[in-house]
């Protein structure tokens, strides 16, 4: 199991050093490529993060650079990290199984994550279309946070999600040229519990230019938690 010692910068500044370690996960149809990050003073980490990817077909995988800042600022709060390649894609067994299977491999994850870290809260996390499977896992286990930046809703049927029994941050770029902002705000606010919202001004949807506005907006709003 290689490991690295990452020392992320932010704004100029040194933040938590992390430990990051390549590792395969059993997945439902074979292996599952994966990376942890976790602090390297362990006595910090309080929770643990699951992050998805965007979609498979279209070039999404755990290196993607929303994911990457996701992991970055979670580590930043103390908060380990676990991202993975769903079925397909990178060292990760099996094909694109159209929302159902790439599920079925989150939820593998995260059994993973509780069985091996069962004293650590878990935290969810996703991006575009791992935002949308982000969704459906918390639908399907216990979570103490869940983030979903930019959801697909316009792609996928989200008629049946309801909203997580946990504190949830949905970040949404008002540019964003593939997901409407206007629509994701429709859809979150006729929920019953609707989430915390941030619309990022001037923002598309992979965050050009904005990953550091990113960060910043997500280092706000999960540290008061």
């Amino acid at each position: 199991m290689p490991h690295t010692l990452d020392r992320h910068l932010y704004e100029g500044e040194t933040s938590l050093p992390c430990v990051s370690t390549a590792l395969t996960l059993a997945g439902p149809v074979g292996p599952l490529e994966a990376i942890t990050a976790f602090p390297l003073d362990s006595g910090v980490m309080h929770a643990i993060g699951v992050i998805c990817h965007p979609h498979p077909l279209y070039g999404g995988t755990l290196t993607n650079k929303v994911v990457h800042s996701i992991s970055r600022t979670l580590n930043d709060l103390g908060v380990g990290t676990v991202r993975f390649n769903f079925r397909g894609v990178g060292a990760s067994a099996g094909q694109y199984a159209e929302g159902a299977g790439e599920l079925e491999d989150l939820l593998a994850v995260i059994d993973w994550v509780n069985e091996a870290y069962p004293d650590h809260a878990l935290w969810l996390a996703g991006f575009s279309f791992g935002a949308y499977i982000a969704l459906l896992g918390a639908q399907r286990r216990p979570v103490a946070r869940l983030v979903t930046i930019a959801p697909p809703v316009n792609m996928f049927d989200v008629s049946g999600v309801t909203a997580p029994d946990c504190p949830w941050l949905l970040i949404q770029g008002d540019q964003d040229e593939i997901v409407p902002c206007h629509d994701v705000l429709a859809w979150a606010t006729q929920l019953a519990s609707a989430p915390q919202m941030v619309c990022m001004k001037d923002v598309d949807h992979f965050f050009h230019g904005h990953l550091n506005d990113l960060r910043e907006v997500l280092r706000q709003a999960l540290a008061t938690e």
